[in-house]
């Protein structure tokens, strides 16, 4: 082997090391960004309900304050529970446009909108549940990130599916808030997680195959660190609500 063969050997595994740790960094990153978030819309969810629920010695049990009847007993109610899904929105179209710490708040409000949001699952289900089904959703995120990021199958045929898959449930739910229907409810628990379960394995791949396009551009992929940890939330997120409607024991 020539001198310059042997250097352009070094050189070639010095420039794939480089980039290996690169991607390494890019996905702590992506991981960082969406726990804090999952943190933040945690705390803000147990503020919220302890600022909205107080114990009652007249009913023998909990009382919602005045803040808590305007934020679960007023139309307001429609307000916060839709804020999120427009806070995606916004952010999916505007992101491109944005500096990269606008990006980031941007990601923070939606965190903390989120957890006003989630705060009624404290009037629903007891903690004790909540706390379990957390747990068990943390492992199965970490599994199904694990397999997306790992695996040399290409999965990007999944994501035609399962976007449809997330368009039906969402319809669906919409349409269950006027038949409230147990039997339905229950099938699109059981869908969701399965389609969730789908997106936290497809979106890491995707996140991971991100990187490589925004290669060099450190803006660029700053925002797709945020963009990507708001997609693996959104799985995390969604595969929660979903196992505590399937499984979380109701107060």
């Amino acid at each position: 082997m020539s001198q310059f063969e042997s250097a352009s050997i070094q050189s070639s595994a010095r420039t794939a090391g480089a980039v290996d740790e690169g991607l390494r960094a890019y996905m702590l990153r992506v991981y960082n960004y969406m726990s804090c978030g999952i943190l933040l819309t945690g705390i803000v969810a147990y503020l919220t309900y302890s600022a909205a629920v107080v114990r009652s010695a007249d009913v023998g049990g909990f009382a919602l304050t005045a803040f808590g009847q305007l934020l679960y007993g007023s139309p307001l109610k429609w307000i916060v529970m839709l804020a999120p899904l427009a806070s995606v929105m916004f952010l999916s179209v505007r992101i491109g446009k944005m500096s990269v710490g606008a990006a980031q708040f941007c990601f923070w409000l939606f965190s903390a909108v989120m957890g006003l949001s989630l705060s009624s699952i404290f009037l629903l289900y007891t903690g004790e549940s909540i706390t379990r089904v957390f747990f068990v959703t943390a492992a199965a995120f970490a599994a199904l990130s694990m397999y997306g990021y790992t695996t040399r199958r290409d999965l990007s045929a999944w994501g035609t599916f399962l976007i449809m898959g997330v368009i039906g449930i969402v319809l669906a739910s919409l349409v269950n808030l006027w038949l409230r229907s147990n039997s339905l409810q229950f099938a699109l628990s059981t869908i969701g997680v399965l389609v969730f379960a789908g997106l936290t394995a497809y979106d890491t791949q995707r996140i991971k195959n991100v990187y490589y396009e925004v290669l060099g551009d450190a803006t660029a992929a700053s925002k797709a660190a945020i963009m990507g940890a708001l997609s693996l939330y959104l799985d995390f997120i969604n595969m929660f609500i979903m196992l505590l409607s399937l499984f979380g024991r109701r107060n």
